[in-house]
């Protein structure tokens, strides 16, 4: 039996806002090291950064995996 993928279905915004409702803007700077966390940090602003960056969208994916393999 294989395990669902946490990111099927669910879009690059809803992923972004519920790591920073869990982890919060500074927390998430902690995890994923990009200036777009960091210095006057918004959703907006955010999302346009890691559409352009894949490896920056590839980390954040990942600690979001890692966030819904906890609960």
């Amino acid at each position: 039996m294989t395990q669902k993928d946490p990111l099927h279905g669910i879009t690059l915004q809803q992923l972004l806002t519920e790591l920073v409702a869990h982890y919060g803007w500074s927390g998430l700077a902690k995890e994923v090291d990009v200036r777009c966390f960091k210095n006057d940090p918004s959703i907006k602003s955010s999302l346009a950064f890691l559409r352009k960056t894949p490896w920056a969208r590839e980390k954040v994916e990942a600690l979001y995996v890692r966030l819904c393999r906890r609960d």
